[in-house]
């Protein structure tokens, strides 16, 4: 991917991203003082994030897929998919209370997450390669938490934020990809016993594998692949739903059952 900040700027703005993130502070898009950002330069700021966290001890557990469906690219006011690390901390049980005096902006979405019994890599990934390459495959609440002031974005800023990820929720049961009809699952999203969302996995680039399947083409970019034991969320089904304390939130999935949690 195409770079054009130098070093100094890429770790300035990681310090800002970082600052953001364990501050809970909003910041201004960073194309504003940067408006040459490339998207390779987001995924440069991106990957200086993962890589200090990682050396502070905390532990990758896979990656996500960002904006994969219509109404969230409609949402975010982009017009492509992005991809963003996932850290074992960032994980809360189902039905805990999950607090949200350390988020800015959260809002929560459905997906289905895969968990990976063999490595995927290569620029040519695809649907078949993942289902292959997948042990089960569980239903999950995603907590997207831009840091972003007055809600604005880009898509440089959004991926260099790690296309916004705080938290993230399984449940339900889990199953083999080949006793599902993976493209059709009907999934409700419910705020407080109220239906305020729902969809189809087929909104996920038609098939939730493909979410997955775009995601390691995009890794494979960047010089990097999905290990075995992955665990891979493969982007939201429908739009992002805001949360404040005091919230329940339900998404009950066709055949994958239910994930719950509250916001404190």
């Amino acid at each position: 991917m195409r770079t054009t900040l130098d070093p100094a700027d890429v770790q300035a703005l990681t310090d800002r991203i970082e600052a953001a993130q364990k501050g809970a502070t909003a910041i201004p898009k960073l194309t504003e003082d940067f408006p040459g950002m490339t998207l390779g330069d987001g995924y440069a700021v991106q990957l200086g994030l993962l890589e200090r966290w990682l050396k502070e001890g905390r532990r990758q557990i896979g990656w996500k897929a960002g904006l994969t469906s219509q109404a969230k690219m409609i949402q975010m006011g982009v017009d492509v998919p992005t991809v963003g690390f996932l850290l074992a901390d960032m994980a809360r049980p189902e039905g805990s209370v999950i607090a949200t005096d350390d988020l800015v902006h959260p809002r929560v979405e459905c997906e289905v997450a895969f968990v990976l019994k063999s490595a995927l890599g290569g620029r040519d990934c695809s649907r078949a390669d993942v289902l292959a390459a997948t042990d089960f495959v569980v239903p999950a609440i995603e907590v997207i938490d831009s840091r972003f002031s007055g809600f604005k974005f880009d898509l440089p800023s959004v991926v260099a934020d790690n296309s916004s990820s705080a938290r993230y929720v399984t449940g339900g049961r889990a199953l083999e990809p080949e006793a599902l009809a993976l493209d059709t699952l009907g999934v409700v999203l419910e705020k407080n016993g109220e239906p305020v969302a729902m969809g189809a996995s087929a909104a996920v680039m038609g098939h939730p594998a493909d979410g997955v399947a775009l995601l390691v083409r995009v890794l494979a970019e960047l010089g990097r692949e999905l290990p075995a034991g992955s665990f891979v969320m493969s982007g939201g089904i429908t739009e992002a739903i805001a949360v404040k304390p005091g919230d329940f939130v339900c998404a009950r999935f066709q055949d994958l059952g239910s994930v719950a949690v509250r916001f404190g």
